[in-house]
Formats: structure tokens, sequence, C-alpha cells
């Protein structure tokens, strides 16, 4: 084996003083060096592989033509950026150099990060807006048709801006109508995110609480200062949205994708709120219009009525002309009814005329024989059974004195105490002492005592 190449066990070579060192520590010197060379820089390149953790922290590479380097960006770091990375997009990343020992490469730590300027801010704006447009978010099929005369109106936007002093002067101005307001930022870092979870609280709201419309309103800026509207959150939360949603972000001659997304896009703020709600002095000079309109309607309609049912009146046939045959007849009718009747009692007069001539005296004698003999039998029968006819056979009756009603038991007696014997040939007063013993021999009873 040569000499340069070393021998089977390490031994110190002549004039060798330096001891050998460790990966972990040569690592640990490269990292410092180069922390300490490029602990601030600044690259230009194109994002490729970007993807989020769920951690939430973000990794990616950076290149350019001749080469690529590792990057990571920190949770806290990714909630601050202005946009969403996607892979194409050239920008411009802030952080400081270092290695990652585990696999001896080196990265860049990134702190911030921007667009490559306005043309490659464009050129995200336009891919996004192609990937969007192809699954049929912009379509004119999914938008939805405003409320003539919302309830309700949620308003996404700053609370301090004049954005939204101006809507509610100008809905204040049109028609009253009771405003919802969500309060988000509308730029830099969160302010999408923000945004987009206004939209989607109001679209959860209850039946009862929600909004019949959503007005997602900004000022005027640059394209960087509105660019949370450009943003991929917010599209979808706008295309999601199940109210009508009117965007109003910037002046006439801006333009984000919201725009694209939302059901009606409004030049300014001030018009969507001329968008939202009509004119409610129109409205009432509108309904005053229909109201005499109908009123004419009606009257004319009536008018009308009159008219034919004059004409009708005019063709018709006077009443006597309609009832002097009718009274002719009835009039015939009587006449014929009293000479009718005038014959009927006639005949009737001789009917009955004939039938009594008919009856015999002597039918008449033996009816009237039949019912004497009816009567008398009738009354012995009433003399057979009246009270005279058993005191005739030895009997008496008792009745109270002085009321004189009839005695019929023994606990009667005792309670008249006085009563009076009547007999077939006289009355005898007497007082009850006691009642009689019952018992077989008992005394005899006391005799009443006669009065």
């Amino acid at each position: 084996m040569g000499a340069g190449l070393g021998g089977l066990v390490a031994e110190p070579a002549a004039g060798d003083n330096a001891a050998p060192m460790s990966v972990g520590e040569l690592a640990g010197k490269l990292k410092r060096v180069v922390e300490t060379e490029f602990g601030f820089v600044r690259l230009r390149g194109e994002i490729s592989g970007y993807k989020r953790v769920s951690s939430g922290h973000a990794y990616l590479s950076l290149k350019d033509d001749s080469a690529v380097i590792d990057g990571v960006i920190w949770k806290g770091n990714v909630a601050q950026l202005g946009f969403t990375p996607q892979d194409g997009a050239e920008v411009i990343a802030t952080g400081k150099i270092t290695t990652y020992p585990g696999r001896s490469k080196y990265q860049i730590i990134i702190d911030r990060m921007e667009l490559a300027g306005e043309g490659a801010l464009m050129a995200l704006l336009e891919k996004l807006k192609a990937k969007l447009a192809g699954e049929g978010l912009f379509a004119p099929s999914a938008k939805k048709a405003l409320p003539f005369l919302p309830r309700r109106i949620g308003v996404v936007t700053s609370p301090t801006g004049a954005v939204i002093r101006d809507i509610l002067h100008r809905l204040e101005d049109r028609c009253p109508t009771h405003v919802l307001v969500w309060p988000v930022k509308v730029q830099g870092a969160g302010a999408a995110e923000e945004v987009a979870a206004a939209i989607a609280g109001f679209d959860a709201m209850s039946p009862e609480t929600r909004p019949d419309l959503v007005i997602v309103a900004r000022g005027g800026g640059s394209i960087e200062d509105l660019w949370a509207f450009n943003e991929e959150v917010v599209v979808r939360a706008i295309a999601r949205c199940s109210i009508p949603l009117i965007s109003a972000v910037g002046h006439e001659t801006d333009t984000t994708l919201a725009d694209f997304a939302a059901d009606l896009r409004a030049p300014t703020p001030t018009a969507a709120a001329e968008m939202a709600v009509p004119v409610l002095a129109d409205l009432r000079l509108t309904l005053a219009g229909y109201g005499n309109r109908t009123e004419k309607c009606a009257r004319r309609y009536a008018e009308r009525g009159r008219e034919r049912l004059d004409a009708l009146v005019r063709v018709l046939p006077r009443r006597e002309a309609l009832l002097g045959p009718q009274r002719q007849k009835a009039d015939d009718l009587g006449a014929r009814l009293d000479r009718g009747l005038e014959r009927r009692v006639v005949v009737a007069r001789g009917q009955l005329d004939r039938s009594a001539g008919a009856l015999r005296l002597s039918t008449l004698d033996r009816q009237l024989e039949r019912g004497r003999d009816r009567l008398s039998a009738t009354w012995r029968l009433v003399e057979s059974l009246g009270p005279n006819a058993i005191l005739d056979r030895g009997y008496a009756f008792v009745s109270a004195r002085p009321s004189g009603a009839v005695v019929g038991s023994a606990s009667a007696a005792r309670s008249a105490g006085t009563v009076t014997l009547h007999f077939r040939d006289g009355e005898i007063d007497a007082k009850v002492e006691r009642s009689a013993a019952k018992a077989y021999g008992a005394p005899p009873p006391e005799q009443p005592t006669l009065l």
C-alpha cells in the first residue's frame, strides 16, 4: 500500500499536530461560517415545489437558469406574507443562509418575500385567474339575482375607512335599511383570510338573522393594495356564498378576481349601495301611480258596465207589456174559480140533503136507548164503589181534625191526636191515647175517649 494512501490504522503523521474533527464539528463550523458570511441576503428566483405542512411552516425552492436553493418559511412569517406563494411566481426573498447538517445542504431561511416587480404580480394574477376560471368559479350560470328590496344588508369592509360611511349615507338617502357590518382588514398580511372568514360568517348565520345581500367593499389603491381581493381564499369564499354578493373593490378602473366571482360588480362602494336598494321616493311615486291607474281602471270598468246596463234596459220590453197578459190571465182564472166554487157548493148541499133524508128517527131512538142503559150501569158501579156504600155495610172511616184528611194508618192517627169517626148514621169525635198492644195475651186496649 502506498505511503500516500495511509495505513490500515490511523497514526499521527510526522509534523501533523491537527486533531481529527467529527462530522458534526465540521457541520457546525460550516454552519457558523455560512451564517456569519451570509447573515442577510436577498435572492431573486422562481418558486418551485411550494408546500405548506401541517405544522404551519412552508418549504419551497428558489431557482433560476443555473442553480437551485432550498428555502424555509417559518409559520409566523407565512402568516405575514402579502400573497399566497405559487409555483412559477418570480419573487425576491429576504433572509439568511444557513445549513442543514442532517442532509449536508445549505438553505435560505426566508423572513420576507415579495413578488419581483409588477410584471411578476400580473403574471401570477393571470395564472390564478385562468386556474379559477377553468373550475367554473366565474361562470355566468353561477350568478345569483339580487333581491329587489333586501331587509338586511351585510357589509364586509374596514370599520374605520370612508367606504363604510359612504355606503351607510347612500343607503340612508335612497332607502333606509338595516345594515350588518363585519369589520376586517382590507390590506396587508392576513387581510385575505379575514375577508374570506367574514363572507363565510354571514353565510353561516341563521335564516332569522342572516343578511339578504352582502357587499364586499374597499376603496381604491394600487394593485398591491388590492391584492387581498385577488387571493384564492377570497375568491373561493365568494363563489361558495349562498347569499347574493356585490363586489365593490377599488375605483371604476380597478379590477380584482373578487369582481369576477361576485354575482355583481359595482364600480365603487357608493355605486354598490345604489345597486343594493331602490330609491324609496321612486317606489312611493310608482305605487301612487299604480294606485291611480287601478282607480281609473275600476272607474272605467264601472262606467262601461253602466253603459252596457243602460243599453240592455233600452232593448228590454216595458213592464206593462210583460205583465199585462199575465194579469189578464189571472183575472180570467179568478172568475173561473168563483164559478167553480159556486157549483161545488150547490152539489155538496144537495148531497147533504139527500144524506139527511136517509137517516131514520127509529135509528136515533135505538142509539139513545143504548146510551141510557150504559150510563145507568156506570152509575150503579160508581155508587157501589163509593164510601157511603161501604158505611151501609157496617164499616166506618177516620179523618183527622181539624183538617178532615182521611187517616189511613195507625201512625197517621197518632200524629193527628184528635180524629173523627164517620158511621152510616153520623160522626163521633175521639182522642187517640196510645196504640193497641199487638202481642198475644196482652190486656185489651183502652177504649178511646169520646169527646
